[in-house]
């Protein structure tokens, strides 16, 4: 062990909405613990901070993407981007959180150490020399709980498909993602091609300036129209206290969210109806919807997205934009030419062909010298790793708000290092028991997360192993669950004695 190192006792790794919640959590329930926020980026909000196409948003409402111990009191339940960002932003005004944030700080490797019991991480430092030019400096840190609250997302790269006589087009390529400051479509005829949450976006937004938008689909997604504005919440908003309407309105949200999710898995076929009913009255366009709008799937099989007061079926009604589902066949100098024969003329080409997933923020692990195998582990309570000690990553709904079970997930690993403070252990980690039935880390079948199974750790077929997407019964286990459960902790040894081997936690 190197003493010259400085050592904190927990390191959060991602300043964006996941990351100011867990620093929030650390510093209220582990008061006097020394913690740190590392942030590749000079920014605060994550993902938030990073997406500027336009219109960019929650499709949650913020009484359940917002943090519980901080109320949303904007008037709109389904916000805009920049909205987001100021919410993150205002929350880590508090010197508790602020005070801890290290920006360009990005995490290259992490080692495990059973002898110390400690995290030794390899970190790139970007600094301003003061004469313009960026320098890396490689410098580490050790910590005794290591907590992920990066996300899942490759946000340097997105998923690109190769698209046949790219070259040859003329116009603009633009990658939301990457979205060039000062990129101006006004009168112009755009193409965004893609069906999920992105494209859904993007569409309604930039039909308000282009001459016209064409969302061109391989195949349709669900979309399901919600108001912008939650009646229920603002009820409460003007009958209760600040935090109590906030807690009933996140209430509320929750039920309604999780009842709607059991619908679309216990009774599909009823859900698909419900979808397409809301779709065609809206529309008033029977053929539309089963030409646009019928997915060959299940409601949830993917992610359902969501149109705020229908805002993507109101552009497509008022002429202002269109849907075509078909394959692409070649780009063509002014445009793309369809498997069908039909031309799409743009002068702007979006490609909204989704994100790629990345295991553990592209970091690579090793515990006692050997490297972390995460597609051959399991993943614990959604958010340890088997075999891994005072790991912990946070990982949020896919049917649901991110931060319901992200704030989950901070309470969980505060009350773990609390437990283990307790009993005198250095640390722990998750044992696997017995033979399991594995199943994905995220049981979707969107082609993001298809395209990324294998270099997942798997869940199980039974708890404490499994992902369950349900808050109402993920929140029990979290702030009152068996800590001991299926793990393997470690007593501090006596001075005249090794440390105990790992050997249990890899078996």
């Amino acid at each position: 062990m190197d003493s010259s190192l400085e050592h904190l006792d927990v390191v959060i790794v991602g300043a964006g909405l996941s990351g100011i919640g867990a620093a929030y959590r650390v510093s209220t329930e582990l008061p006097g613990r020394s913690f740190a926020v590392l942030e590749a980026r000079d920014a605060i909000g994550g993902t938030w901070d990073l997406f500027r196409y336009p219109g960019v948003r929650s499709d949650s409402d913020m009484f359940t993407l917002g943090y519980p111990f901080r109320p949303w009191t904007e008037a709109e339940a389904i916000a805009d981007g920049m909205s987001i960002l100021m919410y993150i932003r205002e929350t880590a005004e508090d010197p508790r959180i602020q005070e801890r944030i290290r920006f360009h700080t990005k995490l290259v490797s992490a080692a495990w150490s059973s002898d110390d019991a400690r995290w030794t991480l390899e970190l790139d430092v970007t600094e301003d020399d003061g004469a313009g030019r960026v320098q890396v400096e490689r410098r580490r840190l050790t910590c005794g709980f290591l907590y992920l609250c990066s996300g899942y997302y490759n946000y340097e790269q997105g998923h690109e498909p190769s698209f046949p006589g790219l070259d040859a087009y003329e116009g603009e390529i633009v990658r939301p993602q990457f979205w060039p400051e000062g990129l101006d479509y006004a009168g112009k005829r755009v193409v965004v091609i893609g069906s999920g949450a992105t494209a859904v976006t993007l569409v309604p937004s930039m039909a308000k300036d282009a001459a016209h938008v064409t969302m061109l689909q391989r195949s349709p997604t669900y979309i399901t129209a919600v108001p912008s504005r939650d009646r229920f919440s603002d009820a409460a908003r003007r009958h209760l206290p600040a935090g109590l309407a906030h807690h009933v309105a996140r209430a509320k949200n929750v039920l309604f969210t999780q009842a709607f999710y059991q619908l679309c898995r216990r009774r599909p076929e009823l859900a698909k109806k419900l979808i397409r009913t809301q779709t065609a009255r809206i529309l008033g366009d029977e053929k539309l919807v089963s030409e646009n709008f019928t997915p060959a799937y299940n409601p949830w099989d993917q992610r359902l997205c969501v149109a705020p007061s229908a805002d993507l079926f109101k552009a497509l009604r008022s002429g202002s934009a269109s849907v075509v589902t078909d394959t692409i066949d070649t780009f063509t100098p002014h445009g793309i030419r369809l498997a069908s024969g039909k031309e799409l003329e743009a002068d702007v080409v979006v490609t909204a062909t989704g994100l790629s997933m990345l295991p553990l923020g592209g970091a690579t692990f090793t515990v006692d010298g050997r490297p972390v195998d995460l597609g051959n582990s399991w993943v614990y309570r959604g958010l340890m790793i088997s075999g891994v000690p005072n790991l912990a990553l946070c990982v949020g709904y896919t049917n649901a708000s991110w931060t319901l079970r992200a704030d989950l997930s901070s309470r969980y690993v505060c009350r773990l290092v609390r437990y283990m403070d307790r009993h005198g252990y250095r640390y722990g980690a998750p044992a696997a028991d017995g033979d399991m039935a594995p199943r994905p880390l995220l049981d979707l079948t969107s082609g993001y997360v298809q395209r990324a199974v294998a270099a997942f750790p798997k869940q199980g077929d039974r708890q404490p192993w499994t992902m369950r997407q349900n808050y109402l019964l993920d929140a029990p286990t979290a702030l009152r669950g068996n800590l001991a459960r299926n793990m393997v902790f470690d007593a501090p040894a006596p001075p005249s004695s090794p440390a105990p081997e790992l050997q249990e936690i890899h078996a």
